[in-house]
């Protein structure tokens, strides 16, 4: 059992097992909101996440990881945006990577439930997050929630099965020094858009671990993730001063970047196919 965060912006806890509402409870609080925030009007059905979640335990799904964003105005802690990872009990992965479900939703009217598919590789354990999938589900509170997230989270499971091909096309494209640097200059640009990066694509690629020294599509992928989400990348500012890179911490960054590497990857795919 692990956990990571950014103390400015986020709290995040995986575990190996699935998780209890108490574990919900003690790091993404707004799982478990018991009322609307008080900005919403009557229009809003308020339909607690944890509830939703529930519903999908019944169906065989498990949460694994939660993450809540941090926010400024106290008052909406209890009801910000949040991030439940799950898995299906029939869903079999491989030894080093297994498909899961993202839910994301909020109680203070800046999110609708939202499913998205993903994929989580155990070695670094990197929360990866599809790209351009058929299926961005998204539930607006109201009508029967429970039953259309549940709807959707098989869908995304339909989706993810379409997906996995492509992580093979990954595993099986090889890439040169020069296009691993061209994938990472290209990854720091989306993760730094609006200033110079204060790392390299050096940095970026930099290996953590024996297994991951490959230079396969699916491995640069995931050192350059796993490099640039969770920080820790020695660097300079635009002064020169040295400067530690911070982990991508808020739920909307992480989606966005994630999201953003992987179709990079795709594009790096259809490239080299061509």
């Amino acid at each position: 059992m692990y956990r990571y965060s950014s103390s400015s912006k986020q709290f995040t806890f995986r575990s190996d097992s699935p998780l209890s509402n108490d574990q919900i409870a003690a790091h993404a609080p707004s799982v478990l909101a018991t009322e609307a925030h008080e900005s919403r009007g009557d229009r809003y059905a308020f339909i607690p996440t944890i509830q939703v979640i529930d519903g999908l335990r019944n169906e065989g799904f498990q949460p694994y990881e939660v993450r809540q964003t941090k926010v400024r105005d106290q008052s909406k802690r209890e009801f910000t945006k949040h991030m439940v990872r799950l898995r299906h009990a029939d869903v079999i992965g491989s030894e080093s990577e297994v498909p899961e479900i993202i839910l994301l939703n909020s109680h203070d009217g800046t999110s609708s439930y939202q499913l998205l598919s993903g994929f989580f590789r155990f070695v670094c354990s990197n929360g990866l997050i599809a790209g351009d999938i058929q299926d961005d589900i998204r539930v607006r509170h109201s009508g029967k929630v429970v039953d259309d997230v549940i709807e959707g989270s098989f869908r995304v499971l339909d989706d993810i099965k379409q997906i996995e091909g492509r992580l093979d096309a990954y595993k099986s494209t090889q890439l040169t020094f020069d296009e691993q640097n061209a994938f990472a200059n290209a990854a720091l640009q989306l993760r730094w858009d609006e200033g110079k990066a204060p790392v390299t694509a050096e940095d970026a690629l930099r290996t953590r671990r024996f297994d991951d020294r490959k230079s396969d599509l699916w491995t640069t992928f995931n050192r350059v993730q796993e490099n640039l989400l969770k920080g820790g990348l020695y660097g300079r500012g635009t002064t020169g001063r040295r400067l530690t890179t911070r982990p991508v911490g808020g739920v909307n960054e992480n989606v966005k970047l994630n999201r953003a590497l992987w179709t990079l990857a795709d594009q790096m795919a259809q490239l080299k196919a061509a």
